[in-house]
């Protein structure tokens, strides 16, 4: 997939997400709440910035349109969007409105508590002229429009009819994430996605199971003139009901899911870039599943790239019964994905091997090296690298196969491969937090292990499973067939 060359005008409510971390380490004298000892502070565009910045990750471009103050918290989103390249800032600053600022409190990985500073008062009649006046600006290079209404103001009545009908004039798809329950606010947009929640108070009856949704849409899609719409539904997935009929669903995939915030910023980003693209409705419903699926299991308001929602594509196809994992990554797009994963502030493990006949004691060293860090690469032996190693016998599955196996295994987050003797070249390109290798080895003879530490990293050793190896796996099978 490549969306280079796509545009997506974002029109909405804009935020700065701020994250405060902490660790909690006392009750306070003053009243029965926890005290924070705070460690550290990230800030990232929310709202209609999130969507923004999931186009950016995903490859494509975004024109990013709306309401800020003249603030430090603007300044501070202004310089945010400024650093993230495909961003187009068409913001429009006011001296009447705050910007939009949520401020969490997070001990661990647990969220604590939430403070907001945020008007939520209706544009006045000079801020809705000058934001209407960026949208005319921009819309004629967009591909497609997203509106993302968090009802914080910005999309008011007036917004949002000019802005539907001048991109329909255009012939430009306008796809909306929806707060309000009359969707008649949103007549003429091409697709609208809420969560189930607010499918349900929009249709006004119960809306849980699929049978109960697919009769509630079509008077919602008459209402709104939409053709389609797709329910976010948590752990059961998602379900597209078009207009005339048509049904189709993407079942979620388990995981360990960390935080949903943002999450509905990652659907419909990638939703209207996959449709922009040229892909159906029911195509990009399954590209949008697989970018949600990589967020949620990242703490706070993130973003997914390529790479991630490609493997995550692959994964989810995989559960359903279809062709194996290819698995394989290139080293470019297993440094992407370590240098986004770092962005959202996950510890990066790696180990290597000649992994060629899996068996338990390679998962149990999986198992551990994963309990010791958020995401882990696995760099495989080339073929011609393995036979270096082992002899001309080896190994017994090619590169493609034993790539395939490790990327099913579900503690792998990652695999690379790399044909010299050790993996040394491959870990510098990488750079890993915690380097992992068996209990057979003592630390200073790890490949790497003296970079890895100088870094700040550390090497972690696994124990090993007593009397489990490929060679003595081979060798058992040889007697068999001889005895045989």
């Amino acid at each position: 997939m490549d969306f280079g060359h796509l545009s997506i005008l974002c029109v909405g409510d804009v935020m700065l997400d701020r994250f405060q971390h902490g660790e909690i380490e006392r009750i306070s004298p003053e009243a029965p709440v926890p005290v924070i000892r705070l460690r550290q502070v990230r800030e990232m565009p929310g709202g209609a910035g999130n969507v923004a910045c999931n186009i950016a990750a995903l490859g494509g471009r975004a024109i990013l349109a709306s309401v800020i103050g003249q603030d430090g918290p603007g300044e501070r989103l202004r310089a945010l969007l400024a650093a993230q390249p495909g961003i187009t800032d068409a913001l429009v600053a006011s001296r009447r409105r705050p910007t939009i600022c949520k401020t969490r409190f997070i001990a661990g990985r647990q969220q604590v508590v939430r403070a907001d500073d945020e008007s939520s008062d209706a544009l006045f009649v000079e801020e809705q002229a000058a934001l209407l006046s960026a949208i005319d600006a921009h819309l004629p290079a967009a591909h497609a429009v997203i509106l993302s209404d968090y009802g914080k103001g910005s999309l008011t009545g007036a917004v949002l009819a000019h802005t539907i009908g001048a991109a329909r004039a255009a012939g430009i798809a306008v796809f909306v994430d929806p707060k309000s329950a009359d969707f008649g606010r949103y007549r003429g947009a091409h697709c609208i996605t809420p969560n189930a929640k607010e499918f349900a108070a929009a249709a006004r009856a119960p809306a849980t199971s699929e049978a109960e949704i697919a009769a509630a849409a079509p008077p919602l899609l008459e209402q709104a003139g939409a053709q389609a719409i797709l329910i976010t539904r948590s752990e059961k997935g998602m379900l597209l009901v078009e207009r005339g009929g048509a049904i189709a669903s993407a079942p979620a995939r388990a995981r360990e899911v960390f935080d949903v915030s943002g999450a509905g910023d990652t659907v419909i980003a990638a939703l209207a870039l996959a449709y922009a693209g040229g892909r159906t409705l029911a195509q990009a419903m399954h590209i949008a599943n697989a970018a949600a699926g990589v967020v949620v299991s990242k703490l706070g308001t993130a973003t997914a790239n390529i790479a991630e929602v490609m493997h995550e594509l692959a994964a989810q196809n995989e559960q359903l019964g279809g062709p194996a994992v290819a698995g394989l990554q290139t080293l470019a797009a297993a440094q992407s994905l370590v240098r986004h994963w770092r962005e959202q502030g996950l510890e990066v493990g790696f180990t290597n091997g000649c992994f060629d006949i899996l068996h338990t004691g390679h998962v149990s060293l999986l198992a551990a090296a994963r309990l010791n860090c958020d995401r882990l690469v696995v760099a495989l032996n080339t073929d011609d690298s393995v036979r270096r190693l082992k002899g001309q016998a080896r190994p017994v599955n090619a590169l493609e196969q034993r790539a395939q196996v490790m990327a099913a295994i579900r503690f792998v987050d990652c695999v690379v491969s790399f044909a010299e003797d050790t993996p040394l070249e491959i870990i510098k390109a990488l750079m890993p937090d915690v380097l992992v290798k068996g209990a057979d080895y003592a630390i200073d003879q790890v490949v790497g292990a003296d970079l890895v530490r100088q870094a700040g990293g550390r090497v972690f050793l696994a124990d090993l499973v007593a009397g489990q190896s490929t060679t003595g796996i081979i060798g058992r099978a040889r007697i068999g067939d001889a005895g045989a």
